[in-house]
């Protein structure tokens, strides 16, 4: 049922929006470069650079979250680094015992904060379906380029033609905004970040790779990475 979210033309669309939230980056960037700021936390530049785009991906939905505080952004970094901390104390893996400390509120109330998010871009788009029709629905999504993937969720049908619930769509969500799974954002992060380490430790490597791009971008019209 998720496999049509992973194909090529659901994908290639996707390469307008990942442009978009690096050219926010950069801009971000060139203000630094202005402002005399000489060093930067790699890390947390590429981690609001991922979540902006996978938001834009998983629920067509854009938060700013790389330019200003985002709650929805917010509750998922604290989650994680929740998830992370007690899965280091064995006696907290227990439920009734972590719910009873101070980071066990935090959880719950980051975990609702979240729901209450995901719930939301649910309940308004499947709104949208019924009174479009599945085949207007996706010709309206064909003009915007982009079939987000809570869109590919909500028109999935078993073999029994079951559609699957808004809990079931929720739970698909998380996965991919939350830690757990391969495509999750920290992963993402992390590597693009080592990269960036890298090519700023060996500057003979990135300006070969500047040297490739500005010959590819040469040829590029218009002038964006496309798939």
């Amino acid at each position: 049922m998720l496999m049509p979210a992973f194909h090529f033309n659901i994908l290639k669309p996707y390469m307008k929006i990942f442009d978009e939230s690096v050219n926010i980056m950069h801009a971000k960037w060139h203000l630094l470069t202005l402002e005399h700021n000489a060093c930067l936390d790699m890390f947390e530049h590429m981690n609001l650079m991922t979540l902006d785009s996978l938001q834009k991906c998983v629920f067509s939905f854009d938060s700013q979250c790389q330019e200003k505080p985002s709650e929805y952004i917010a509750s998922v970094l604290e989650l994680s680094s929740l998830v992370a901390k007690r899965n280091q104390q064995i006696l907290l893996h227990m439920d009734f015992l972590y719910y009873l400390t101070h980071d066990g509120r935090h959880f719950h109330r980051a975990c609702r904060l979240g729901h209450d998010f995901a719930d939301a871009v649910i309940q308004e788009q499947r709104h949208t379906l019924p009174s479009q029709g599945v085949d207007d629905f996706l010709q309206a999504k064909a003009k915007s380029k982009t079939l987000d993937f809570i869109d590919v969720l909500l028109i999935s049908k078993d073999e029994d033609g079951k559609e699957l619930s808004d809990e079931d769509i929720r739970a698909e969500a998380d996965t991919f905004m939350f830690e757990g799974e391969d495509p999750s954002y920290d992963t993402r992060t992390s590597g693009l970040s080592w990269v960036q380490y890298n090519l700023a430790m060996h500057p003979e490597y990135q300006e070969r790779c500047g040297q490739e791009m500005q010959e590819f971008l040469k040829v590029c019209e218009p002038k964006e990475i496309e798939w």
